[in-house]
């Protein structure tokens, strides 16, 4: 039987080519889950024990679950629009955290297609409602237990969630340029798992990123908008010399002060740098939360269009537009 995926020749190896295959996530049964180690070091490690006491689990309000899906079904009808092949997760096993950001789950490239191993249990199986949309895909094995996590991580934004002992990390501490990848060491990704990469992948090389951002997605930090060109956040990014060495001659854009569109109620998962968080339909054609004029300047100035589309709770859910997609196949 051939797959959903039949007429593919290999999965995207970079952030910018015109896209032709994508899954958009969706934020149906999205749900913060209860918090043991693995949530407690690699989402709230900035938290207080006080602080964590008011940390709302369980499913998120019906209001957010329904915005939400209205502007991912106004981001998919997008992309239809522009002639791209857009999938969407099959909730078939049951929700433990959510499908909104399958970009955190599944790293592609080229030939590979890995279930990363999440160091946040409850996702560690969030593979399985995307599964369909692969011909093979590299399973992660064995959970996590207690003892891969470093609790003195809590307040220590200098000490990392995740201990060296076991490869960990979501998919969404790298970002791809063909043959170089960068990858983000931080409390969701540990060295372990960028030297699991290298193995995997042994024609790459990959480029750690540290010391800049522990908490927690490179996405919000660096994009790569085409060959030689990133965007970087400049409150992390502090000057090139920052950047692991194989990118450091690049152009850089440095990002404006967000506009914040804010949070619903007590649900903050997200800082406003949220909202450089930008999904490339093209080297010239990007989406980016609609309320981000400043940036859409900077990038025009590069020849770089934008559409401006609502992403009404990216902070509430913790996911902008590079977040909620996981691109399967790009033209070569």
């Amino acid at each position: 039987m051939l797959s959903i995926l039949e007429t593919m020749n290999r999965y995207a190896t970079n952030e910018w080519s015109k896209l032709k295959t994508v899954i958009v996530g969706t934020a149906t049964g999205a749900r913060i889950p209860q918090i043991d180690i693995s949530v407690r070091t690699v989402n709230y490690a900035d938290k207080s024990d006080d602080e964590l006491q008011h940390i709302l689990t369980g499913l998120y309000p019906q209001t957010v679950i329904d915005e939400a899906n209205e502007d991912l079904e106004t981001f998919a009808n997008f992309l239809k629009g522009e002639g791209v092949k857009v999938l969407r997760p099959k909730q078939t096993k049951p929700v433990e955290y959510y499908d909104y950001c399958p970009r955190d789950i599944v790293f592609v490239h080229g030939e590979l297609a890995l279930a990363t191993p999440n160091p946040i249990r409850a996702r560690f199986n969030n593979y399985e409602n995307i599964e369909h949309c692969f011909d093979t895909l590299v399973k992660p094995l064995g959970k996590p237990t207690d003892e891969h996590y470093n609790i003195g991580c809590v307040g220590d934004p200098d000490t990392l969630a995740l201990k060296e002992s076991k490869p960990l990390f979501d998919a969404a501490n790298v970002i791809r340029a063909n043959d170089k990848l960068m990858y983000l060491v931080s409390n969701s990704g540990n060295k372990a798992g960028a030297q699991m990469l290298g193995n995997l992948l042994p024609d790459v090389s990959i480029h750690l990123l540290e010391n800049v951002y522990s908490y927690m997605h490179i996405d919000s930090t660096v994009a790569f908008l085409r060959e030689g060109l990133m965007l970087c956040n400049p409150t992390r990014v502090k000057s090139r010399d920052m950047l692991p060495e194989g990118f450091r001659d690049w152009d850089i854009i440095w990002c404006p002060e967000p506009t914040d569109i804010g949070y619903y109620g007590d649900y903050c998962n997200a800082s406003e740098w949220i909202n450089m968080n930008l999904f490339s339909v093209s080297e010239d054609l990007v989406v980016l939360e609609k309320h981000q004029e400043n940036l859409a300047r900077e990038l025009n100035k590069k020849g770089i269009e934008t559409a401006l589309l609502p992403t009404r709770h990216q902070r509430t859910l913790g996911g902008g537009f590079h977040c909620v997609t996981l691109d399967l196949e790009r033209e070569c």
